[in-house]
C-alpha cells in the first residue's frame, strides 16, 4: 500500500482541488492497482477542511498542535501502521500531476526530493516570478527540498527516526537525518506539482515565505 499525507491549517480554500488532484494520482494505470490511501492531518483546523476531506472519503486525523512538522510526522506514524510500503508527502496548497505517484516510485530510491512548480503570481510583483524563473533549479539533481513534493520508502523513514516535530524545516531535517544514514536520495523533477504562491502562508520560513521577501523592496543603506 501506498500512503499520502496531506497536512491542513484552515485549507478550505484550496484543499477540495488539492484532494481531487491527490485521488487521481492514486488511480493512475502505472501503480499496477496497487492500494493508495489518502490521510489529511486536520492541524487545529476551525474552518470547512473536515468536511471538504470527508465529502472524499479520504482519512483523516485531527490534532492540535499548529505545527507541520508534528502533522507530517502524525499522518506518516498511520499510514506506516496501515501498513504503507511507501510514504507520499504534499500540501494541502497544491496540485499533484496525475503520475505524481508512478513518478516518485519510478526513480527508484529510497528518497525522492520534486521541485515545485507555481503558475499564479498574481499576488506577487512581476520581479518576483522573473527571479523564480531565473534563479530556480527544476530539473535532475537541482538540491530543492519541499515537503509540497516529497517521497520516502518505509523502511528509510523508520530507519532516520522520521518527521521531528519542527514548525518550519522539518523536511530539510529529514533529509538530512536520511543522508546520515547513508538513504540514496533522488533530487528528481520527474514528479510533478504546481503549489501556491500566496502571500498568506501558512507555514513561517517556508516557501511562501521566501517569495515574500523577495517581493519586498531592498533598504539601501545611508549613502548608497
Amino acid at each position: 500500500m501506498i500512503g499520502i499525507v496531506i497536512p491542513a491549517h484552515n485549507e478550505e480554500a484550496l484543499l477540495d482541488s488539492c484532494l481531487t488532484a491527490a485521488r487521481t494520482a492514486a488511480t493512475h494505470p502505472a501503480l499496477l492497482a496497487e492500494p493508495v490511501r489518502i490521510m489529511v492531518v486536520l492541524d487545529a483546523c476551525t474552518d470547512d477542511s473536515a468536511a471538504i476531506a470527508g465529502r472524499h472519503r479520504v482519512d483523516t486525523a485531527q490534532v492540535d498542535a499548529m505545527n507541520v512538522g508534528h502533522a507530517r510526522a502524525h499522518g506518516a506514524q498511520r499510514m506506516l501502521a496501515a501498513g504503507a510500503r511507501w510514504l507520499a508527502f504534499t500540501d494541502a496548497d497544491t496540485l499533484v500531476a496525475p503520475d505524481w505517484l508512478a513518478a516518485q516510485l519510478g526513480v527508484r530510491a529510497d528518497v525522492v526530493c520534486g521541485t515545485v512548480d507555481v503558475t499564479d503570481w498574481r499576488e506577487h510583483p512581476r520581479h518576483v516570478w522573473e527571479k523564480f524563473r531565473s534563479e530556480y533549479c527544476d530539473r535532475d539533481g537541482h538540491g530543492h527540498i519541499h515537503g509540497a513534493n516529497f517521497g520516502i520508502s518505509a523502511e528509510a523513514y523508520l530507519r532516520c527516526g522520521g518527521f521531528k516535530p519542527l514548525a518550519c524545516h522539518e523536511d530539510v531535517d529529514l533529509v538530512r537525518a536520511l543522508q546520515a544514514t547513508d538513504a540514496t536520495i533522488a533530487w528528481s523533477a520527474a514528479p510533478r506539482v504546481t503549489t501556491s504562491a500566496r502571500l498568506a502562508s501558512k507555514s513561517r520560513g517556508g516557501f511562501g515565505d521566501t517569495l515574500r521577501s523577495w517581493a519586498q523592496p531592498a533598504i539601501l543603506p545611508p549613502g548608497a
